[in-house]
């Protein structure tokens, strides 16, 4: 069961629904309407809307915003083998924001989803920064 949930909007949905499962291990849990899904891996539920409604996390806000996809917010995913990894999601054609990055709890990259949707894929380097024995 998720315990952690996060919304995302995208272009569309059906393209982020394929991304998220194919690469990422993420399991379609519900798909009410073209324009809204939900998503789970583990503890995490993300939330995929297209803007512009109908329904409420894509819709156009009472002072006249519509949601969109992009920006720098986003969710970390923990992974053993990051080289690897990227390796096969670029060979599959994902997109990436930049290249490798050595922090100093773990090494990320970060990825995006069709709509543009950051997503930081971390190798931890040390013990404190490790989500738990189940993460990857």
């Amino acid at each position: 069961m998720a315990t952690v949930s996060v919304r995302y909007i995208v272009h569309d949905v059906d393209a982020a629904i394929d991304f998220y499962t194919a690469h990422l291990g993420f399991t379609e849990t519900m798909h009410p309407a073209p324009t809204m899904a939900m998503l789970t891996r583990g503890d995490l539920r993300l939330v995929l809307s297209a803007p512009g409604g109908p329904g409420g996390g894509g819709r156009t806000t009472d002072d006249g915003r519509v949601p969109e996809p992009g920006g720098w917010n986003r969710f970390a995913l923990e992974v053993d083998d990051l080289p690897a990894l990227a390796e096969k999601l670029r060979a599959a054609g994902v997109a990436f924001r930049g290249g490798l990055v050595q922090g100093v709890g773990g090494d990320q990259v970060l990825v995006e989803d069709p709509s543009g949707n950051p997503v930081e894929l971390f190798a931890p380097r040390r013990a404190e920064a490790r989500l738990g024995p189940d993460s990857s």
